[in-house]
């Protein structure tokens, strides 16, 4: 197979460095809706969160080269609703990141007792052991809805997929509605629900599209019953 770059998933110039530039910046407004740096539990996570992804980046691309290179670049061929998906998804993102500390740090709105914001971190270490579980099973797990005709695209039927049909949705719900507990903000779980929504919105349709496109997905799917919970849905 062919892995050269083309136009359409080659990333723009500079696109990296921009990217970088964006996240600092944001993380600067995080800090200034706080109204201080010194919030522990935020550095807790943000460490978490860096020192975990750039581990998991370093095995993947010694791994599994090809689905890093396949969530790295954007292709011609992702589903147009999930592009509207992912950016409402990133919106949400945002604005409960910006919530959280303007609730929990810098004007109290809400309280969140200190037994249940650490069983929230036990919940996204969890989160997290399910996307590893899942990323070592599925080589084809890409960012984005789309049929991998070009890699050769092919049911994953092992690790948490004996389970369910969607378990990287399960672990960013899950998440997402984890962490505004473990920052202190019940505010924040407004936006946090309406993420939720939206990827059982997305499992729903990219269910739909993997029945009809991906050949022995509907027979995966007469056995696996359940989408996101065992038992429930």
């Amino acid at each position: 197979m062919d892995n050269t770059q083309t136009p359409e998933t080659r990333p723009p110039r500079g696109g990296s460095i921009v990217r970088i530039v964006l996240s600092l910046i944001y993380l600067a407004l995080i800090f200034i809706a706080a109204g201080t740096i010194n919030w522990p539990k935020f550095w807790l996570f943000l460490f978490f969160y860096l020192l975990s992804t750039t581990a998991f980046l370093i095995w993947l691309k010694k791994h599994d080269p090809g689905l890093l290179k396949e969530r790295m670049f954007v292709k011609k061929d992702i589903k147009s609703w999930d592009k509207s998906i992912i950016r409402a998804y990133t919106v949400l993102l945002l604005i409960m990141f910006l919530l959280a500390p303007l609730d929990a740090v810098r004007f109290h709105w809400s309280r969140v007792p200190s037994t249940l914001q650490w069983l929230a971190f036990s919940g996204i270490l969890a989160a997290w052991g399910i996307v590893i579980w899942a990323f070592r099973e599925n080589a084809f797990l890409s960012g984005f809805v789309r049929i991998q005709t070009d890699r050769g695209h092919a049911v994953c039927t092992t690790g948490p997929y004996r389970f369910v049909r969607h378990p990287m949705y399960l672990a960013v719900i899950l998440v997402v509605l984890c962490l505004p507990l473990f920052l202190g903000s019940l505010y924040s779980l407004i936006p946090a629900v309406l993420i939720s929504a939206l990827f059982v919105l997305r499992a729903s349709l990219e269910d739909r599209t993997l029945r009809k496109e991906l050949p022995g997905y509907a027979d995966y799917a007469a056995k696996v019953r359940w989408k996101l919970v065992p038992k429930v849905w």
